[in-house]
Protein backbone atom coordinates (compact mmCIF):
# COMPACT_ATOMS: atom_id res chain seq x y z
CA UNK A 1 0.00 0.00 0.00
CA UNK A 2 1.14 3.32 -0.86
CA UNK A 3 1.03 6.47 1.45
CA UNK A 4 -2.03 8.10 2.02
CA UNK A 5 -1.66 11.89 1.08
CA UNK A 6 -1.73 14.35 3.39
CA UNK A 7 -5.21 15.06 5.46
CA UNK A 8 -5.84 11.67 4.57
CA UNK A 9 -5.49 7.78 6.04
CA UNK A 10 -6.61 4.79 5.23
CA UNK A 11 -9.32 2.21 7.10
CA UNK A 12 -9.82 -1.01 5.44
CA UNK A 13 -8.37 -0.50 1.98
CA UNK A 14 -9.99 2.71 1.30
CA UNK A 15 -8.66 6.34 2.11
CA UNK A 16 -10.64 8.14 4.40
CA UNK A 17 -10.50 12.17 5.40
CA UNK A 18 -8.63 12.31 8.93
CA UNK A 19 -11.32 13.77 11.07
CA UNK A 20 -11.05 17.72 12.24
CA UNK A 21 -10.09 18.25 16.18
CA UNK A 22 -12.70 19.90 18.00
CA UNK A 23 -15.26 20.22 14.94
CA UNK A 24 -18.97 20.45 16.11
CA UNK A 25 -21.46 17.72 14.38
CA UNK A 26 -23.92 20.70 12.90
CA UNK A 27 -27.52 19.75 13.08
CA UNK A 28 -29.14 19.15 9.89
CA UNK A 29 -32.27 20.52 8.35
CA UNK A 30 -34.57 17.46 9.22
CA UNK A 31 -33.40 18.08 13.22
CA UNK A 32 -34.20 21.91 12.97
CA UNK A 33 -37.72 21.26 11.12
CA UNK A 34 -38.24 18.24 14.11
CA UNK A 35 -37.49 20.64 16.83
CA UNK A 36 -39.62 23.68 15.29
CA UNK A 37 -42.47 20.79 15.15
CA UNK A 38 -42.01 19.71 18.60
CA UNK A 39 -42.04 23.19 20.21
CA UNK A 40 -45.55 23.97 17.62
CA UNK A 41 -47.16 20.98 19.30
CA UNK A 42 -46.23 21.54 22.42
CA UNK A 43 -48.12 24.77 21.79
CA UNK A 44 -51.25 23.03 20.26
CA UNK A 45 -51.17 20.61 23.19
CA UNK A 46 -49.97 23.18 26.39
CA UNK A 47 -50.38 26.71 25.03
CA UNK A 48 -47.50 29.17 25.66
CA UNK A 49 -50.05 30.84 28.08
CA UNK A 50 -53.28 31.62 28.75
CA UNK A 51 -54.22 34.20 26.49
CA UNK A 52 -56.78 36.57 27.66
CA UNK A 53 -60.01 36.82 25.34
CA UNK A 54 -60.70 40.54 25.48
CA UNK A 55 -63.99 41.38 23.68
CA UNK A 56 -63.94 44.04 21.04
CA UNK A 57 -65.15 47.47 22.58
CA UNK A 58 -68.60 47.78 21.88
CA UNK A 59 -69.50 50.51 18.80
CA UNK A 60 -72.38 53.28 20.31
CA UNK A 61 -75.80 52.54 19.17
CA UNK A 62 -77.62 55.32 16.77
CA UNK A 63 -80.09 56.82 18.50
CA UNK A 64 -83.36 56.08 17.62
CA UNK A 65 -84.85 59.46 15.97
CA UNK A 66 -88.14 60.25 14.86
CA UNK A 67 -89.34 58.69 10.95
CA UNK A 68 -88.13 61.03 7.98
CA UNK A 69 -91.28 62.63 6.77
CA UNK A 70 -91.94 62.90 2.73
Amino acid sequence: MSKAPDGFHYVSRHIRRNPKPGSAKRMSGWMIAGLAAGIWLWGQVFGFGEASTTNPPTQPQPAVSAPAAR
